[in-house]
């Protein structure tokens, strides 16, 4: 069926939408994409609304919150008739949307995620039946509720040679080896941008360090890197994730803007590399998708230090910045069909399980 996909990363950069046709198991053909940014006044309130959501012990109503849900709705309602429209199909042809909503706190270890969005509102709104809420089933279960995408990853990467691991360069970052018989291991690496664009914005204005050119006239302050991965989440087993703020850029302040940028990278770039320790298998090739394979000094940091090929997923015909949408539009058909979308080897969960809850259009 032909199946949308939405994605809000937690970099709060806008949004990603993916039209796909696909069976849910070995077919996944991309249509369409297009990517929605926020304004800088969405931003704020998104930003706003994580920060207090934050503060939380679980989640709960607050009017803040409730506004930025409704912005998330909206805009995401908004990108999907815009995505019709650019590929030229009716609603009605489209069998299920797959809507991440908006991480605004993980804590797996309290037993919940939480993303805002109201599912059941899109479903209304666009006239398509809805999955959403894909995270919350699995943390049940006890597992990390993520990453979710290496279902995803596997059934794009069946062509290639392995073992492979595909790389998310986000906020986060979260690696996915697809083994060489194609069993699937994953987890969260640690920061990725996220780190990079909170110091990039503080010190120059500038929202991301376009190019890695700040970071490329910076020097790798190597006590603060050192000390920055003395910290047991690295050495943990996976499966194991990540809230964006569970790290902070405190240490390499008083750095200047060049170094506290290099200082990032390289943090992001030896996580990267301390990951691939904890793998079953030693990947081939790291195939990178998300913002951060934009960034040519992130991607040679990440080569040096795994000294492996780094290449990113474009090269193979991928779209990179639809990869992730791409991913839940496959998700929501699996839910659809009851399928699994989580294993014990991607986010730690006892056996294989399905996730995500249906929303049906409101009749009349």
């Amino acid at each position: 069926m032909l199946a949308i996909g939405l994605m809000s990363g937690t970099s709060l950069d806008g949004i990603d939408a993916a039209l796909i046709e696909t069976d849910g198991a070995a077919l996944a053909r991309p249509i369409a994409m297009r990517g929605e940014p926020y304004s800088d006044a969405a931003r704020a309130q998104l930003a706003e609304a994580t920060a207090l959501a934050l503060t939380f012990e679980r989640p709960r109503a607050s009017p803040p919150l409730s506004a930025a849900s409704d912005l998330i709705t909206r805009t995401h309602a908004l990108a999907v008739q815009k995505l019709l429209r650019d590929a030229g199909v009716a609603p009605g042809d489209v069998g299920v949307i797959g809507f991440h909503g908006q991480t605004v706190a993980h804590r797996p270890d309290r037993g919940w995620s939480w993303q805002i969005g109201d599912p059941q509102a899109l479903a209304n709104r666009s006239g398509i039946v809805t999955v959403g809420d894909f995270r919350s089933a699995d943390v049940a279960a006890g597992g990390q509720g993520a990453p979710l995408l290496p279902v995803y990853h596997a059934a794009r990467a069946a062509a290639l040679e392995k073992p492979v691991a595909i790389l998310n360069l986000g906020g986060v970052a979260n690696i996915t080896l697809v083994g060489a018989d194609g069993a699937l291991a994953a987890f969260d690496t640690g920061p990725a941008n996220g780190l990079i664009d909170h110091w990039v914005e503080q010190e120059t204005g500038e929202r991301f360090d376009r190019d890695g050119a700040l970071a490329a006239t910076g020097r790798v302050d190597e006590a603060i890197l050192t000390a920055m991965l003395d910290h047991p989440f690295f050495d943990a087993r996976y499966p194991k994730s990540l809230d964006r703020n569970d790290f902070t850029i405190q240490p390499v302040r008083g750095l200047s803007a060049p170094d506290g940028a290099a200082t990032l990278t390289a943090f992001t770039a030896a996580t990267v590399a301390e990951a691939l320790r904890l793998l079953p298998e030693r990947p081939r090739r790291l195939l990178v998708a998300g913002g951060g394979r934009r960034n040519p000094t992130m991607m040679a940091m990440i080569a040096e230090r795994t000294q492996l090929p780094v290449d990113p997923v474009d090269i193979l015909g991928w779209d990179g910045d639809a990869l992730e949408a791409e991913g839940f539009a496959y998700m929501a058909v699996r839910t659809l069909q009851g399928a699994p979308i989580s294993f014990p080897g991607t986010t730690g969960v006892p056996a294989a399980m399905p996730g995500g809850t249906v929303f049906r259009p409101a009749v009349g």
